[in-house]
């Protein structure tokens, strides 16, 4: 469980639990190390002190024809004093095991072969279930059929956990006295260091409603600036957002002026006083056709504004363009004839290779019917001398996964200098007098830029006159089935 839990995650909470934890898991650590060491800086002197003290006592040990004996000297007496917190014991056995003198239950070393003469062996043992340190010096006989006389001192181990106790508490007790003192200076850090977050934060919420101007990368930190970076391309979409939608509601707003102007105006005539019945029902027909042109544009801003809205494309499915262009062909068919259009379908069929791709069906035949639309405004019609002609096309290559959607005219076409003009929302070639509200092909490009695709005009017969226009949308992908 953390030590700072919170209902929502918090930065400074996560990294203090992340250097404090480890922190106060190597506590344990730390005194386990300690008191090793502090055993072993403990022994050392002790185990010294008994190895020149069993040296000692083997100075006052004579052996004469293969029989040791011991003198106890005063010296020696001080030695083998216990105090109050250890006893002492030594031990003189013969070659053969024989008790000379000493604590006859201090047990023997286990060792096969002993060590020559003056070598002490030090080991750890018990005497009246107490632990010793035990120093054991093998004295060679003066004789050769005579094995080395044995001598031990062996000392209790109070003194050595009295010194690594406090060892321990100088080592220690510092440790424990210093340890609030890291975590107040590590809990000081943090606060500095987050704290240019909190300027950021500062800095913007000081900020004006209006206010979309980058911030400044250069006075956070660098771990900071992918953030600050982030926000100000945050930023800057929501700017060209907002002015995309200042331009647009100002530009519909002056499309819409002219039919409702023009419905006025006509009501007014409509009004006047001596109006006839003839002039009566020409200005009821400009009425209507105000109100159309109205509705159109209305239509138009509404589409273009679905097809702009990004939650559109969150609703894919898979789409046959062959089967929905064939559907808006057939729609359109109605209108083509009275304008004396000759309005055709070629290429792919519905459900062959190639023709079936992730999308929205909705916004595709949207697509699909404002270049048709486009076509059948700009496309003059004067049978049997000059009939009108489009040709709407879907082409795939499964294998190299390009669809291709084409609508074909031979109308006047579009200047080269005005084909990228044309995609752009209210714009009309000067001199041409077909209705449109100019939203069409804007509309056709942000659907297709929704799907991955491009769009392509070009004259649909180069060198003749008129030379017509054709509009490619070429989709593309792993995604075509």
């Amino acid at each position: 469980m953390k030590l700072f839990q919170r209902a929502q995650r918090s930065l400074f909470g996560d990294i203090l639990y992340w250097m404090l934890t480890p922190l106060l898991l190597l506590v344990p650590v730390s005194i386990g190390v300690t008191w090793l060491v502090a055993q072993g800086i403990a022994n050392a002197p002790f185990d010294r002190a008994l190895e020149h003290n069993v040296k000692a006592l083997a100075e006052l040990v004579t052996v004469k024809e293969g029989e040791p004996r011991f003198t106890l000297s005063q010296s020696a007496r001080e030695i083998l004093r216990a105090d109050d917190t250890g006893h002492v014991y030594y031990q003189l056995v013969d070659g053969h095991g024989v008790l000379l003198s000493g604590e006859r239950d201090l047990p023997h070393p286990n060792v096969d072969d002993p060590p020559g003469p003056n070598v002490v062996l030090l080991h750890n043992s018990e005497v009246h279930d107490k632990p010793v340190r035990v120093a054991s010096l093998w004295i060679a006989s003066d004789r050769e059929d005579v094995p080395p006389s044995l001598l031990q001192l062996a000392e209790t181990r109070e003194k050595q956990s009295v010194l690594a106790a406090e060892i321990i508490k100088g080592v220690l007790l510092p440790q424990f006295a210093i340890l609030p003192l890291a975590v107040l200076l590590i809990w000081l850090a943090l606060v500095r260091g987050i704290k240019p977050l909190s300027v950021v934060e500062a800095r913007i919420r000081e900020r004006r409603p209006g206010d979309l101007s980058p911030l400044d990368e250069s006075s956070v930190p660098l771990e900071v600036v992918p953030l600050v970076s982030s926000v100000n391309e945050l930023l800057n979409k929501l700017n060209d957002s907002i002015d995309t939608q200042k331009r647009f509601l100002a530009d519909a707003a002056h499309q819409l002026k002219t039919p409702l102007a023009g419905l006025r105006m006509q009501a007014d005539l409509a009004q006047r006083e001596g109006a006839n019945a003839d002039e009566l029902k020409q200005s009821l027909k400009q009425i209507g056709r105000a109100s159309v042109r109205a509705t159109h544009t209305v239509n138009q801003l509404l589409s273009l504004a679905r097809a702009e809205g990004t939650s559109a494309m969150t609703h894919q499915q898979p789409c046959d363009l062959a089967r929905l262009t064939i559907e808006v062909v057939r729609e359109a068919v109605p209108r083509a004839i009275e304008k004396r259009i000759d309005l055709g379908y070629e290429g792919a069929q519905a459900g062959a290779p190639g023709v079936v791709f992730d999308g929205n069906p909705t916004l595709l035949k949207e697509l699909v019917r404002n270049l048709v639309d486009n076509a059948l405004n700009y496309t003059p019609s004067a049978p049997p001398e000059r009939p009108g002609r489009i040709t709407v096309r879907v082409l795939a290559d499964p294998f190299g996964h390009v669809l291709l959607l084409q609508v074909e005219d031979n109308g006047p076409g579009i200047a080269e200098t005005d084909r990228e003009l044309v995609f752009e929302p209210f714009y009309r070639v000067l001199g041409n007098e077909a209705d449109g509200s100019g939203l069409g092909l804007p509309i056709v490009r942000e659907i297709a830029n929704q799907h991955r695709a491009q769009v392509k005009l070009e004259d649909a017969h180069p060198g003749k006159h008129p030379p017509g226009a054709l509009f490619t949308v070429r989709f593309e992908g792993e995604h075509l089935e």
